[in-house]
């Protein structure tokens, strides 16, 4: 009898499951194995290693877009922390504002908030025209490094900043009150407990902001110029029907990141609860 039930139970939970298993075979698996296909074969269709060893032409591509990403990410880390924790310490109903202000641009496209960001920092737009209108000389901020970065913090910090969030809400008062009967300050309570405990949430936000940073390719055309990242090249090889090479590009890219992932979350799950 309870053979049965346990079947008939197994049996329910594949047809529940059954659209999820197909959603993922179709814009998940299918998708992989036709990039791995294309990164793997010729024009001909034959197997080959070339687009793989051909990447090396732009290892300066590659090294460039992991170097911003992680300049990136440390600066929306270092905003985020503060403020998600100072967040956490407000009332209720203060926190909900600021979320929603958090999370309001988020609403809108990508395209648009770093369409909007251009004309902040373009050489005649709002911040240089109020700086000429003060007698100073423009600054040059669009077209260069500092302005691509720019555009990485302030489109994915929302992204850094809730699960730091989270994390942090997360801790018990009580845990704080009992760091205090045993003499920590405001500075080592944050230093051995919040920090500790609030781990797994900087887990997060790092690798929501790395990933989409690094194969990121909007944000450098409208903000970079001439500067070009990963995305930048994969989607140039794309239009121009080279996706052999395209594919393999997206390939290393999607490794690389796999293994970032795989680090990151490593060292999640060792030091994510330990208080020191």
């Amino acid at each position: 009898m309870n053979k049965a039930v346990a079947e008939k139970k197994s049996f329910a939970g594949v047809i529940t499951n059954a659209p999820y298993f197909l959603w993922a075979a179709i814009f998940i698996v299918v998708p992989l194995f036709v990039v791995v296909y294309y990164a793997f074969t010729d024009d001909t269709g034959a197997f080959t290693w070339g687009n793989i060893t051909d990447l090396g032409d732009y290892a300066d591509t590659f090294l460039i877009s992991v170097l911003y990403s992680v300049i990136a990410t440390v600066i929306t880390l270092v905003i985020a922390y503060p403020f998600a924790y100072f967040l956490s310490k407000c009332k209720a109903s203060s926190q909900k504002i600021q979320m929603m202000l958090v999370m309001l641009p988020m609403w809108m496209s990508l395209l648009i908030r770093t369409y909007s960001l251009t004309q902040l920092i373009e050489s005649n737009g709002i911040i240089n025209s109020i700086i000429t209108s003060w007698g100073l000389e423009p600054l040059e901020m669009i077209n260069t490094p500092g302005a691509v970065i720019m555009g990485m913090v302030y489109n994915y910090l929302p992204y850094m900043i809730l699960p730091i969030y989270t994390a942090i809400s997360k801790i018990h008062p009580s845990l704080l009150e009992a760091a205090e009967d045993l003499g920590c300050n405001g500075f080592n309570k944050i230093r051995r407990l919040v920090m500790p405990m609030s781990m797994p949430g900087v887990v997060s936000g790092i690798i929501m902001v790395f990933v989409p940073s690094v194969s990121t390719f909007y944000i450098s055309q409208k903000l970079g110029g001439t500067i070009r990242l990963v995305g930048d090249v994969i989607e140039t090889q794309m239009k121009n029907s080279k996706y052999h090479i395209g594919a393999s590009m997206s390939l290393v890219l999607m490794v690389f990141i796999l293994i970032s992932l795989a680090i990151m979350n490593k060292f999640s799950d060792d030091d994510g609860g330990m208080i020191v």
